[in-house]
């Protein structure tokens, strides 16, 4: 009877599971038909001409480092420790 049970459970958590994702799947396929149709193609302006005496932008660019890795860590040669006998 415990193993009947058991199905139970596993059928009604797959079942909440599928109910969930099908719910959350169709919300974003509903935001995003919606998100389509309020984009409307705008016309395009004109852009006024520039006039020769102004000046034109130049591009900026921008220097940028590199992270320098540390540098590993070196140790000194191994001592030898010598314990005291207790005799």
């Amino acid at each position: 009877m415990e193993a009947i049970g058991i199905l139970y459970l596993a059928i009604l958590f797959a079942a909440c599971f599928v109910v969930v994702h099908v719910v959350k799947l169709a919300w974003i396929g509903l935001k995003s038909v919606r998100e389509r149709n309020d984009k409307k193609p705008e016309p395009e302006e004109k852009k006024p001409e520039k006039k020769s005496d102004e000046k034109e932008s130049k591009p900026v660019y921008y220097i940028v480092e590199k992270k320098r890795s540390r540098s590993k860590a070196s140790y000194s040669a191994p001592r030898e420790i010598k314990f005291k006998d207790d005799k």
